[in-house]
């Protein structure tokens, strides 16, 4: 059997075969293995606060609508027509009672229940009695700390059992204000041209920090962000089932509460009363953790949430192996006042977007190394063996995404394993 991944303790190495981010036939196992059967992330419950509400979304590769009905309840349902398949909302966001068809007319409450049809006499007075023919929803639906996951297959372990060691730091991210957290605006999308796993990798890769986003880091400088010796240090960690996280300090400022010499003096006041409320609620020690920590978080296979000098969450999905979709959104503290709401929105835009510093030379480093893999034939292995020589890995180690290959490996050489019994059997 083909080896995806090489574990050599004895020797301190990890290597990642590169025909995993070029093969088709992997990725069509991916999908089938990964995409079906993983949590993915749909969306933030503060996206649709109001009894029908909606969002469009597109997850593992489905049309999706995430709603919260008329009765209160956030439901996922399938964006297709039971009719004819047609999607039956078009918009990628409203508040509604009904949706509406667009080809023959059909009608559904938001809870997806099929209320109206041209033509009704047409059809037996038995018609959808058993509700067959009401839109269909995503059977495993669940929340933690209002970030809401779906999941495609009916026999998957609870969301709280999935997230594992990864709850402790979206309890992080959820903790910086008494009023919760919320999404902002519309989300931002684009695309890049390289394999999704290597945005998987990418996330929790403190490693190419420095180098990578140098320019970034110069004009911090300027901020009076200046580098400590403590910047960039943490910790990298394998939290289990492929989640991952880096946590380390950094000199950029962070609204939750970490100042910086431009925010001036009424910005320092701000930064001290957050801290204040913090260290009240939770102690000194774990609101220090909170406002001061940087963190990149990977929840396996395709949800990342950096909480940094902004928060985005970011979702992905391959089309190809060789390109993906990619959606963030902006989170942010409810309650915040305005002048900290614009310096994070500033910060998120200026780093993180799509058009910031970060984003582009992420997306640049991502592509460089799809067209690299055109010689895979001859270079046919990636190193992920740093800091494998440490007790302790540090965060620009890459222990947290050797944790990530292991799940992966293991998925997939499971399905493998799986099949080749399957085929014994027919035989």
């Amino acid at each position: 059997m083909k080896k995806y991944v090489v574990e050599d303790k004895l020797n301190s190495e990890f290597l990642v075969h590169r025909s995993v981010f070029t093969d088709q036939q992997i990725l069509e196992r991916e999908k089938k293995e990964i995409f079906n059967k993983c949590w993915l992330y749909i969306g933030h419950e503060s996206e649709i606060p109001k009894n029908g509400d909606f969002v469009r979304r597109k997850v593992g590769g489905r049309n999706l609508l995430f709603t919260r009905g008329s009765d209160g309840v956030v439901r996922a349902i399938y964006n297709s027509c039971t009719h004819r398949g047609a999607l039956v909302c078009r918009e990628n966001k409203g508040n509604t009672k009904v949706f509406r068809c667009f080809y023959h007319a059909w009608s559904f409450t938001n809870k997806g229940e099929l209320v109206g049809m041209p033509g009704k006499d047409g059809f037996s007075e038995s018609f959808n009695c058993n509700g067959s023919k009401n839109l269909k929803e995503v059977t495993r639906l669940e929340s933690y700390r209002e970030f809401v996951f779906v999941n495609f297959d009916d026999n998957a372990i609870s969301l709280e059992d999935y997230l594992g060691n990864a709850k402790e730091y979206l309890d992080l991210v959820a903790d910086q204000s008494e009023l919760g957290m919320e999404v902002l605006l519309d989300p931002q999308e684009y695309s890049v041209r390289a394999n999704w796993k290597l945005l998987s990798e990418n996330s929790v890769d403190s490693y190419h920090g420095m180098p990578t986003h140098k320019t970034y880091f110069e004009i911090v400088s300027t901020r009076g962000g200046e580098m400590s010796k403590g910047d960039l240090q943490g910790v990298g960690l394998d939290l289990g089932n492929g989640h991952a996280v880096v946590e380390y300090t950094a000199p950029w400022g962070r609204p939750v509460g970490r100042w910086i010499p431009a925010w001036g003096e009424e910005g320092q006041k701000e930064i001290d009363e957050i801290t204040r409320k913090l260290e009240n609620k939770f102690g000194k020690e774990r609101a220090e953790r909170i406002t001061k920590k940087n963190r990149n978080l990977l929840i396996f296979p395709n949800l990342v949430i950096n909480d940094i000098m902004a928060i985005t969450i970011r979702t992905f999905y391959p089309i190809e192996p060789g390109y993906m979709e990619v959606t963030g959104y902006a989170l942010a503290a409810k309650g915040e006042n305005e002048e900290f709401r614009r310096r994070r929105n500033d910060n998120f835009l200026e780093f993180i977007g799509p058009g910031g510093f970060a984003t582009p030379d992420d997306n640049e480093a991502l592509e460089l190394c799809q067209e690299g893999f055109l010689n895979n034939q001859e270079v046919e292995w990636n190193d992920i063996s740093k800091g494998m020589i440490r007790e302790q890995p540090l965060s620009n180690d890459e222990e947290q995404m050797r944790g990530f290959w292991r799940k992966y490996n293991e998925i997939l050489t499971n399905s493998i394993s799986k099949n080749v019994e399957e085929e014994k059997v027919k035989g």
